[in-house]
């Protein structure tokens, strides 16, 4: 998937439009995806398998923009709170680290 693709399915999935803000949350979610993927190298490539992964950890971030670490919010019959940490655990393992021997 091109750059350009995400930054499409990023914009249909959050209200978002300035194309400079949905780069910099597709570049923190890339950071994510590839410390969790490859936390012992330097890759700086998402592999494709995890482009949507990607674009959604994007989403969840840029959705979650203004209410970071929220754990409890009611108004209106609106609810929120948010997982512990950053990023939700049902997105992160869907990203498996990779592993390799050392001899």
């Amino acid at each position: 998937m091109t750059n350009e693709e995400k930054l499409t399915m990023l914009k249909s999935m959050t209200e978002e439009t300035d194309n400079e803000v949905l780069s910099t949350y597709l570049t923190l979610a890339k950071g994510v995806v590839l410390s969790r993927a490859y936390p012992y190298s330097e890759e700086d490539t998402v592999p494709a398998k995890y482009d949507t992964v990607h674009v959604e950890i994007a989403a969840y971030m840029l959705n979650k923009r203004g209410a970071e670490g929220e754990t409890a919010h009611s108004e209106n019959g609106v609810s929120r709170s948010y997982e512990d940490g950053d990023i939700p655990p049902t997105l992160l393992r869907r990203i498996l680290p990779m592993a390799g021997v050392i001899l």
